[in-house]
């Protein structure tokens, strides 16, 4: 049986038990669903910005040089053996 086999036999099993509810109580569950989805959504995708190193600022291409640019530092010691 498959992942997206058992996801729909599961589906099903809940669907049987929750059909039997009030309106009122299938409209609240609905809205708690959609606010974890929502929220789970919004998880993941910080999380694949932030396990890619996602740039978060607002800086333009050339503004990003720059201060890449500027924080470099170099010396010019050589180093004897």
């Amino acid at each position: 049986m498959t992942t997206s086999e058992k996801n729909a036999k599961l589906v099903d099993s809940y669907f049987s038990l929750l059909k039997h509810l009030s309106a009122q109580s299938k409209l609240d569950l609905i809205s708690k669903l959609t606010k974890t989805v929502k929220s789970d959504l919004d998880e993941d995708k910080s999380v694949f910005f932030k396990s890619f190193g996602g740039w978060d600022q607002n800086e333009s291409a050339e503004e990003l040089i720059e201060s890449i640019n500027k924080s470099r530092t170099f010396s010019r010691a050589v180093e004897e053996f």
